[in-house]
């Protein structure tokens, strides 16, 4: 126990006047932590950052800032350090830990109409330049024009076709990077497309401008269903707040005509 305490001292010492880099630590070493991370940990970071943030440096971050919530829960506990305390310090860091991805969840689940909604209107772009050029190098066009949250999966994904990889497998690895809904049908037309012959590519093309349009109808309606529901929202908390005046008004002249 007094071993664990001078190493908790140590680390902080060294941590404070700058001896040690724990960041860079972590950035070096992240390859053997990212076991930890969840599966949409990118694809959320991105969902809500676009290609500001860096999901492997914010995850390192994320590990240090936990690491520390740990080791501050140990210095708390210090005059009086049991293997209990020291438990419930770990659970200080893996609750801190797990407060990041669960922020990032529930801004998903509240713009989750938004982001899906994404990816039907980007390919209805991408349909318009794929009559005209061939699907990488329409792909390469539309990078510019996508939405942030597409852009760093579809350089990527241009980058490995460029590459040689002629496979669906870039096709695959976007639509896991960007889990929602209807990406992995899509992308499989998208790469069939590519495919192609110029004699089929009309019908190809054809199959797949039905699909986004389908998309596109389905993004319409949630928006629709969705503002459906924030006028009902509104409706009856307007209601219920004129009601609550209304009582209120004839309580309070109740009560005076009872005082008279």
């Amino acid at each position: 126990m007094v071993v664990l305490i001078v190493a908790v001292i140590i680390i902080f010492v060294l941590e404070y006047t700058k001896r040690i880099d724990s960041t860079q630590f972590l950035e070096d070493n992240i390859e053997y932590l990212e076991a930890m991370k969840e599966k949409d940990y990118d694809f959320l970071v991105r969902a809500k950052w676009g290609e500001e943030v860096d999901p492997k440096q914010l995850f390192s971050v994320r590990i240090r800032n936990s690491f520390l919530v740990t080791l501050g829960g140990i210095f708390i506990f210090m005059t009086n350090l049991t293997y209990l305390n020291i438990i419930f310090a770990l659970l200080m860091g893996f609750g801190f830990y797990k407060m990041q991805y669960m922020n990032l969840r529930n801004y998903y689940k509240r713009h989750l109409t938004a982001i899906e909604t994404a990816l039907p209107y980007y390919l209805k772009s991408l349909e318009v330049l794929v009559q005209h050029y061939t699907v990488p190098v329409a792909l390469s066009k539309s990078v510019e024009y996508a939405p942030d949250i597409f852009k760093l999966g579809l350089k990527d994904m241009i980058h490995k076709i460029n590459a040689g990889d002629s496979s669906i497998d870039p096709y695959v690895e976007f639509a896991k990077t960007y889990p929602v809904r209807d990406a992995m049908r899509m992308m499989r037309l998208l790469y069939r497309l590519g495919l192609g012959k110029q004699e089929s590519k009309h019908d190809t093309l054809l199959n797949f401008s039905k699909s986004v349009s389908a998309l596109q109808n389905k993004a319409r309606e949630q928006k629709y269903k969705q503002r459906l529901k924030v006028m009902e929202d509104k409706t009856l908390i307007m209601l219920v707040v004129s009601g609550v005046g209304v009582m209120a008004i004839v309580l309070i002249a109740m009560m005076m005509m009872f005082n008279i």
